[in-house]
């Protein structure tokens, strides 16, 4: 088959699934009733962070839970009043498209089932928030990216620290160069793990070690604080206990090359605590120590001057500021487009660490 013959049947198979997309419109500003988020996946990020955060919001609620565990799903019908035709297992996720009161699916299963359960939510005519990492490859990146498109719905990426204001204050003094040119990055995110039977610790659910898990987060303010798409990455890994990290990287450290030359410094480890980023520019540091918990955040300038304090809720304030994309029909600011950059840079990052050299990568 020629190369013309595949564009043209790929055309045609887009074009079928477009037609083939309810037609679903925008939800309108007038709406006063907040948009109902159902969780898919009730482990530990729903159960402690998630589900507390959506009694706080002002434009959502807690309206759905999608759990393979029976008894989970006792629990939270009773705790949180849901009604049982809101209740679905992985199987009957697609009878979410019945359901009027459901308007966002927020996945947050093990990192190479979130193509799959995007996916189904998208197909439902849902609107998803996708916990980070998107996915474990470009190519699943890629399929849910096009499923949000088929649907007409929006696909977001959960990266809390984005409407953080500390983060986005340091974004801002790096971008306006307020302490001069930026120099130099590093930021880094580690933590020692527990239970070795943990999903993370299988490279076919988690795709990955700690750079899958929290050096996202370095990466991102790599990214974020420079404005600029890395150009290159040289990463190596370290092993020291092969029992426990059978088939992953037990620690990472990875430098970005930018188009300005500048380069960031990054590492990430499952048995080691570190949390933080430091920005040296021509005129002083700025950064965040800690910079990703949940909560006890703190920013840092050393000139003195102050920097905004952190959400008090991180999640609250994402979930929300979705909800009022959807109701006032405006793109987010962290869309999936947006987290296959990531997956695609962390990608080359394990090339590099499997070949010794580093990976050039296409603007």
């Amino acid at each position: 088959m020629s190369s013309s013959d595949i564009d043209r049947r790929r055309f045609l198979e887009i074009g079928a699934m477009l037609a083939a997309a309810p037609a679903l419109r925008p939800l309108g500003t007038g709406r006063q009733k907040p948009l109902g988020v159902a969780l898919v996946g009730l482990g530990s990020l729903s159960t402690n962070q998630l589900a507390p955060a959506l009694q706080k919001t002002k434009h959502c609620r807690l309206a759905g839970i999608v759990t393979g565990t029976p008894a989970k799903a006792a629990r939270w019908k009773a705790q949180y009043g849901i009604p049982e035709r809101s209740v679905y297992d992985y199987e009957t996720m697609g009878r979410l498209a019945e359901n009027p009161d459901v308007d966002i699916v927020y996945v947050v299963t093990p990192n190479a089932l979130h193509a799959e359960h995007t996916i189904k939510a998208l197909r439902a005519g849902k609107h998803v928030l996708c916990e980070k990492p998107m996915e474990v490859s470009v190519a699943k990146c890629d399929a849910m990216i096009a499923a949000a498109r088929a649907a007409r719905r929006q696909l977001a990426v959960g990266y809390r620290c984005q409407f953080d204001p500390t983060h986005l204050e340091t974004v801002r003094l790096a971008r306006e160069r307020v302490l001069g040119k930026l120099r130099r990055v590093e930021a880094e995110f580690g933590f020692t793990i527990g239970d070795p039977t943990q999903w993370r610790l299988d490279r076919a659910r988690s795709g990955g070690g700690p750079l899958m898990d929290v050096g996202i987060y370095a990466l991102q303010s790599a990214r974020l604080l420079t404005g600029e798409e890395p150009v290159s990455v040289a990463a190596t890994t370290t092993n020291t206990n092969p029992a426990k990290f059978r088939d992953l990287e037990e620690a990472m450290t990875f430098a970005l090359t930018f188009p300005s030359g500048l380069v960031a410094d990054c590492r990430t480890s499952y048995s080691a605590n570190f949390n933080g980023f430091t920005a040296t520019a021509e005129r002083g540091q700025f950064g965040m120590r800690p910079a990703y918990s949940y909560d006890g955040n703190r920013g840092f300038r050393s000139d003195g001057a102050p920097l905004p304090p952190p959400n008090p809720d991180q999640f609250a304030v994402e979930l929300d500021d979705f909800a009022q994309r959807i109701l006032t029909n405006t793109p987010t600011k962290v869309p999936g487009e947006e987290g296959r950059r990531d997956i695609r840079i962390m990608m080359a990052a394990y090339e590099s660490a499997r070949t010794g050299k580093p990976v050039r990568l296409l603007v």
